[in-house]
């Protein structure tokens, strides 16, 4: 192996030339592929972060079957004191109790139907990105009382700006009539239509008093502070509620895949439609290989031809095509690699950004920044498809040597 090794590694420098141009191409490539899986990860858990904190958050605490049919009555006792539990007992972790039913919205000309949210302003700010995203007025405070924000869409049809009154008509818990008389101090504006149309937030004791609940509420919403401890903090919630912290057993623990499975969905579409495109570019990088080997071959027929003549076995000269191709991508992928992760590595650290970006980043409460995610995944995925299409590539050239005859091999020019 070690003379077959040195054959190769010699045998690649016969024609320099064109063996940096074939292995130049590797390097871009992979370099590229680097950067471009690594700015994709950090796309998507952009997009995952933006999504949840908007208002779903990373994990739900609910009442078993609200999240797919969601009743006013499906509601957890001591929803407040719940929350203040998970905020003492689970680290690295946010939580704000949320209740939620459904009004007739009207202001002294119009009537809309909406999602009516009680939350707990201070707690909601952490947890929620939508108390940034008042763009005019003010968010809820903890001392109001009768104050309620809206969204811009809502406040448009409804024909209401801050200080106007709204009254809200709807059903009770208890069957009871649910009414109330609110001042609107704020619009929001998120950029998603119908949260903007439908969603109105109003502070979570005054909500529970308009809509009979006493101190119950439907969910308790969780916002994690590294995204990757998610599935460690759904099995330590489940453990606390599992011994009884809550008086509501058995609690449904919800995570992010469960609350929006079409988020996951979303990005893997993304995903293979972008392997797609990234399939091309190895292809021709397999080509390019293909390219050089058939010709490095061809000039050699002759001398492939003699040893032939004289006992080697065509399986070997085989080998030894396939071992200067894997010689061949080896280098293009550890230099790939090198300068890829190097460039990914800065990016990461000082970011990114293009012209009309940080305007439009601004609209969604957004970082104006685009920031690469490198991970072992992302390092080693493009390069290692790229050494496995070369070494497919190689395989027509080696078969090649070993369909040759020596006789007619020694006798090319």
């Amino acid at each position: 192996m070690g003379l077959e090794l040195t054959l190769a590694w010699r045998n690649l420098w016969r024609h320099a030339r064109r063996t940096w141009l074939t292995v130049g191409a590797m390097v871009f490539s992979n370099i590229l592929l680097v950067f471009l899986i690594s700015f994709q990860f950090g796309t998507y858990q952009l997009m995952i972060d933006n999504t949840l904190s908007l208002f779903t958050g990373h994990i739900q605490i609910q009442k078993p079957g609200y999240h797919q049919e969601p009743r006013l009555r499906d509601t957890l006792n001591d929803i407040q004191p719940l929350a203040q539990s998970m905020r003492a007992q689970v680290q690295g972790a946010e939580f704000s109790a949320r209740a939620m039913g459904f009004a007739l919205a009207s202001s002294e000309t119009r009537s809309y139907g909406v999602q009516v949210v009680g939350v707990q302003p201070e707690s909601e700010a952490i947890v929620s990105s939508l108390p940034g995203l008042v763009t005019r007025g003010r968010y809820l405070q903890d001392d109001d009382t009768q104050a309620v924000v809206i969204g811009e869409t809502l406040a448009r049809n409804l024909k209401i700006q801050p200080g106007d009154e709204l009254t809200l008509l709807g059903s009770g818990w208890d069957g009871s009539f649910a009414a109330d008389i609110l001042t609107v101090v704020g619009i929001f504006s998120v950029g998603v239509a119908d949260l903007e149309r439908l969603m109105i937030q109003m502070p979570l004791p005054r909500f529970q008093e308009t809509f009979s609940l006493g101190n119950r509420g439907h969910s308790v919403v969780a916002k994690v502070n590294n995204f990757e401890a998610i599935p460690a903090t759904v099995n330590r919630i489940q453990n606390l509620t599992a011994s009884g912290l809550d008086h509501n057993k058995p609690l449904a623990v919800l995570d992010w895949n469960q609350l929006q499975p079409g988020l996951k969905q979303a990005i893997q579409t993304d995903m293979a439609s972008s392997w797609f495109m990234y399939g091309i570019l190895v292809i021709l990088v397999a080509f390019s290989v293909m390219n050089t080997q058939l010709m490095s071959v061809l000039e050699r027929t002759r001398e492939f031809g003699i040893v032939l003549s004289l006992g080697l076995r065509a399986g070997r000269l085989s080998k030894l095509v396939m071992l200067e191709t894997a010689l061949m991508a080896g280098l293009g992928m550890v230099i790939g690699i090198a300068l890829g992760v190097a460039l990914t590595a800065v990016l990461t650290h000082t970011g990114f950004t293009y012209p009309g970006l940080e305007e439009m980043s601004q609209k969604f409460n957004l970082p104006g920044r685009m920031y690469p995610q490198l991970s072992p995944l992302s390092i080693i995925l493009g390069p290692a498809i790229i050494f496995l299409g070369s070494l497919l590539a190689a395989l027509y050239p080696a078969l090649r040597v070993h369909w040759l005859k020596p006789v007619e091999a020694m006798g090319a020019v």
